[in-house]
C-alpha cells in the first residue's frame, strides 16, 4: 500500500482523543480534534454542576468525577509509553503544588493530561466549544469501499465560553473520523419495581460531587464497585446512615421494590425507610451524533459493533474508527496502542483484512475469554478484557509493533486490584485503605528505582 497523508476529524479531546491527535500527527496526518467542553482532558476535567433537572439522565454536565475521587490505579503505570506520570517537583504550571501521592486525586490527572497535550503540541489541533451534532458519510469517491468514503461533521461552536453564542458548521471533506469520547457520560440504570413513583431523590453517581446536601439523610448506594464503595465512604462521614445494595445493576440489583413512602425492600427481605438512593451502576456507550444508518449500532448501550478488535466497523474500515471503548485494559497505553494502529492503517503502512474477514472475527469474538461467552456472560462484558495484560501486550504486538508493559508494572497493577477486593496480603491492607498502605515487592522496587522514581512513593504509611 502507498503511503497517504488524511484529513482526520477527531471527536472528543480527553485521553484517548488526545493520544489519537498526537499518533495521527507522528504519522503525518492533517488532525483536527473538535471538544464541546472548555478545555482539554474529557472526564477529567472535572465540573461542580450537576445534572440537578434531570438527576438520573444526562442533562447538562459531561463529567462524572466527583471531588473526592482518587485514581484507583497506581500512577506509576498510568502513564503513556514515552511520557511518564512523572511526580511533581514543585509548583505545576497552574500554581498548584501538585499531588505526590502514588494514587492522586483527579486534578493531578488533569495536570498531567494537560502537560502532554504541552509537551507535543496538540493544542493548535483542537477546537474547544464545539460540540459534534453529527457524523454522516458523505458519497464514496471511486470504487465504493469504505475506505475511500469521505465524512460530513457539523459542529455547534461557542466563541469565549460556554455561554457565548452558537454557531453551526458544517464541513465534507474530511477522509476520516476517529470516534474518543469515552465510556464515562451515559449512566446505566436498573429496572426496580416502583423506581418511577419514588417520590424522594434519586440520582446517578454521574450527578454526584460532595456529600453535603446528604447531611443527616438515610442513603442507600446501589453497586459496590470502585465509585460505590469510594461514595459510600464518603457518605458515611455525613449520613445519619448508609445501606450498600451489595449487587449493581451488572450483576442484579438487590432492591425488590420502592414505595412512595420512601421505603426500600430488598430481595433478602429486609427493609429501610429511605431520603435518598444513589446508583453507582456504571455507565452505557453513546455516539448521537453517529448517524451510519445501521452499519454500527450500540446494543442497550452495552455492545457497539460490529467492531474487529474493538476498534473498526468492518464495513466502514478504516475511515471509522472508535478509539477507547474496551474496558479494564492499561489506560492510557492501550488507547494509545489503538491510535497508533489507526494512524498507520491509514496512511497505509499497515493493512486490514477484507471487510468480510473483519465482520467474521466481530462477531464470533467479544473479549479475550471467549469461552467466557459462551458459558453465557453478560453482553455488557462484551468490550471488558478483564485486566488481561498478556491480551493487551499481544494487541499492541500484533497491530503495531507496541512495546510491552513492564512486568514491574503489571505486577504493581494488580497488587493494587487484590487490595481493593480485600486481598492484600498485610494487615491493614483492604477496600477503604489501599490507596494509602501497601507493599512493594523486590521487582517492583528495584523497577521504581531503575527509572528515577523515589520510593517509597507517595506514602506516609508505607509498608
Amino acid at each position: 500500500m502507498a503511503w497517504s497523508s488524511k484529513k482526520v476529524c477527531v471527536v472528543g479531546a480527553g485521553v484517548s482523543g488526545l493520544v489519537s491527535a498526537r499518533e495521527l500527527r507522528r504519522e503525518g496526518h492533517d488532525v483536527t480534534v473538535m471538544e464541546q467542553s472548555g478545555g482539554v482532558g474529557g472526564q477529567w476535567l472535572y465540573d461542580p454542576r450537576t445534572d440537578a433537572s434531570d438527576p438520573l439522565g444526562v442533562a447538562g454536565a459531561h463529567s462524572s468525577v466527583y471531588a473526592s475521587l482518587r485514581l484507583n490505579t497506581p500512577r506509576e503505570s498510568m502513564g503513556f509509553s514515552d511520557y511518564p506520570f512523572v511526580y511533581p517537583a514543585g509548583n505545576d504550571d497552574d500554581g498548584a503544588g501538585g499531588d505526590a501521592r502514588r494514587y492522586p486525586g483527579h486534578a493531578e490527572f488533569l495536570r498531567y493530561i494537560r502537560r502532554f497535550c504541552d509537551a507535543f503540541g496538540l493544542m493548535d489541533a483542537v477546537r474547544l466549544n464545539t460540540k459534534v451534532l453529527h457524523v454522516a458519510p458523505s458519497a464514496p469517491r471511486g470504487h465504493g469501499d469504505g475506505s475511500v468514503t469521505r465524512w460530513t461533521v457539523r459542529c455547534s461552536s461557542r466563541h469565549g465560553d460556554c455561554d457565548g453564542e452558537a454557531v453551526t458548521t458544517e464541513e465534507t471533506t474530511f477522509d476520516a473520523v476517529v470516534v474518543a469520547v469515552g465510556q464515562f457520560t451515559q449512566p446505566r440504570l436498573p429496572v426496580i419495581n416502583g423506581m418511577d413513583k419514588w417520590s424522594r431523590r434519586q440520582l446517578h453517581s454521574h450527578s454526584y460531587r460532595v456529600p453535603d446536601s446528604f447531611q443527616d439523610e438515610a442513603v442507600v448506594v446501589v453497586g459496590c464497585h470502585a465509585s460505590g464503595v469510594d461514595i459510600a465512604l464518603e457518605l458515611r462521614a455525613v449520613a445519619r446512615d448508609v445501606h450498600v445494595s451489595v449487587k449493581s445493576v451488572d450483576d442484579g440489583v438487590a432492591i425488590e421494590r420502592l414505595c412512595e413512602d420512601g421505603q426500600v425492600t430488598f430481595a433478602d427481605g429486609s427493609r429501610v425507610v429511605a431520603d435518598s438512593i444513589v446508583y453507582c451502576t456504571g455507565y452505557g456507550y453513546s455516539f448521537p451524533f453517529l448517524d451510519t444508518g445501521g452499519l454500527v449500532t450500540v446494543d442497550d448501550g452495552s455492545r457497539v459493533g460490529p467492531l474487529y478488535e474493538h476498534t473498526f466497523p468492518p464495513a466502514l474500515a478504516p475511515s471509522l474508527s472508535f478509539v477507547g471503548v474496551p474496558k479494564r485494559v492499561v489506560v492510557p497505553r492501550f488507547y494509545e496502542t489503538q491510535a497508533r494502529w489507526v494512524a498507520e492503517v491509514l496512511s497505509g503502512r499497515r493493512a486490514l483484512p477484507s471487510s468480510e474477514e473483519m465482520m467474521r472475527a466481530a462477531e464470533g469474538y467479544h473479549h479475550p475469554a471467549r469461552e467466557m461467552m459462551v458459558a453465557g456472560v453478560p453482553k455488557h462484558l462484551a468490550h471488558d478484557i478483564f485486566d488481561d495484560y498478556d491480551y493487551c501486550d499481544e494487541f499492541g504486538e500484533k497491530h503495531c509493533g507496541f512495546p510491552r508493559l513492564e512486568r514491574w508494572k503489571k505486577e504493581l497493577r494488580w497488587s493494587s486490584i487484590a487490595r481493593q477486593r480485600g486481598e492484600g496480603e498485610g494487615e491493614g491492607e483492604d477496600s477503604e485503605s489501599f490507596r494509602d498502605v501497601y507493599r512493594d515487592s523486590d521487582l517492583v522496587r528495584e523497577g521504581l528505582q531503575a527509572q528515577g522514581w523515589p520510593w517509597p512513593a507517595g506514602s506516609h504509611q508505607h509498608k
